[in-house]
């Protein structure tokens, strides 16, 4: 063999990695760390020598601002086996696996919460494992990269009025990405020690906007949108009326009492103050919803002070109704034909939630009616239904929608309770079974 093209080669490459180092920030790799002993590699075959083949590719990589630090040092069986692999890329493990060698704190062994997608899709959909044009080589600026999974959020807060400041400089200043051992949501710390990081109150300011009511240890997400919102003081955008006029004592003692944020009276007889008109109205009715017939109290699905939702409801209405209804909300989830009203969260589409003199509490005394609000193929033509359509299965029963399908959803297609249309036609039409 002539030592000469090995000569070049050689001088080469060591031309190419000083002038490489330059290039990525960062203190350089000053000499090759000792060759692995797994491999029996020569001294500068851990990566120095991969730069024969891949030149190209790693003069683009190390161009870029942020370079992951075994690729600056030339470290690529840090990651890659050099020989085979049963994984993608010559990966010597599965992706996140071989993260987990050198970040293996990042994730908490113990979560109170977890990101799913570092779960389910792993690092590489967040992070470059090479290199990036943006901070801890993330593949995008930090808010665009959460707006991929989280646009409604992100568009609802970039919409606001008001904005939280926090949040123009990224989400990662309230949230961990990876997992948070601390608190729900991926808080880094659970409120209200996350808010006070910030806001002290003690300063005259703190104090005045609430009343003076010590709320140090109150959860400040009760009243405030943490992303942003349209009402001043980034409350949320549904205001109950007494936290709009800053009449908190209306509902609390005075904030110099020893209890100061303790309600004046217990569960319905707090809210009759103001609402006494509607809740008359609503004992009126033949058939009461449970938590109102009971005297519970409305905060089972209002918020007292704001929320995001109309009516003060303090969460979706899937969440709201879930906690009582867990079984209708399962049935939904697995029926192959989703029911608009139901899939969207909007029970109270059909449903009054206080109180009807309807059965199942429904805003029309007749079923067909309830549906005709959507399906106007009921003014055109249908299946004899009403008063006079006696159910051949229950002579106590006149036909309706609900005789064929259930409006909640069912395991079988068109929310039906069986897994053919001859099935369920059969069963009152007897003399065309086969």
């Amino acid at each position: 063999m002539n030592p000469r093209p090995a000569l070049l080669l050689a001088l080469a490459l060591a031309a190419f990695a000083p002038a490489a180092l330059a290039a990525a920030p960062g203190p350089a790799a000053s000499t090759p760390a000792a060759p692995n002993p797994k491999f029996k590699l020569k001294p500068g075959a851990e990566g120095r020598l991969c730069v024969d083949c891949h030149a190209g590719q790693l003069d683009a990589v190390l161009k870029r601002p942020v370079v992951h630090t075994p690729v600056k040092s030339r470290q690529c069986i840090g990651c890659h086996n050099p020989h085979a692999s049963d994984h993608g890329k010559l990966l010597a493990a599965g992706a996140n696996e071989a993260c987990r060698t050198c970040h293996a704190s990042v994730v908490p062994a113990t979560p109170v919460s977890s990101h799913p997608v570092v779960a389910e899709k792993g690092c590489v959909s967040c992070h470059d494992p090479h290199a990036s044009a943006f901070p801890n080589v993330l593949l995008k600026a930090e808010v665009d990269l959460c707006a991929g999974c989280h646009k409604p959020v992100l568009d609802a807060a970039a919409k606001a009025k008001f904005k939280h400041r926090p949040l123009e400089k990224g989400c990662g200043s309230c949230h961990d990405p990876h997992g948070s051992a601390r608190a729900d949501a991926l808080l880094k710390v659970d409120q209200p020690a996350l808010c006070l990081g910030c806001h002290k109150t003690t300063s005259p300011l703190f104090a005045k906007a609430h009343q003076g009511y010590g709320v140090e240890k109150s959860r400040c997400t009760s009243c405030h949108d943490p992303h942003g919102s349209n009402q001043r003081g980034i409350l949320y955008d549904t205001v109950h009326a007494p936290v709009a006029k800053a009449m908190c004592n209306q509902c609390h003692e005075a904030a110099g009492a020893k209890n100061a944020l303790a309600v004046k009276k217990a569960g319905l007889d707090l809210c009759k103050g103001c609402h006494a008109q509607q809740m008359t109205a609503m004992l009126d009715q033949g058939r009461v919803h449970r938590p109102v017939v009971e005297g519970q109290t409305c905060l089972t699905c209002h918020a007292p002070h704001a929320t995001k939702r109309s009516g003060l409801v303090k969460a979706s209405l899937v969440q709201v109704c879930g906690q009582c209804h867990a079984d209708t909300i399962k049935r939904q989830q697995m029926s192959p034909t989703p029911h608009d009203p139901v899939r969207d969260g909007d029970c109270a589409a059909c449903h009054d939630p206080h109180s009807s003199s309807t059965a199942l509490m429904l805003k029309k005394p007749d079923v067909v009616e309830v549906c005709g609000t959507c399906h106007d193929w009921l003014k055109h033509s249908s299946h004899p239904m009403g008063d006079k359509a006696i159910d051949p299965r229950n002579k106590n029963l006149s036909l309706s929608c609900l005789s064929c399908h259930r409006s909640h959803g069912t395991e079988f297609k068109h929310m039906m309770p069986y897994a053919s249309t001859s099935e369920l036609c059969t069963k009152c039409h007897e003399k065309f079974r086969r």
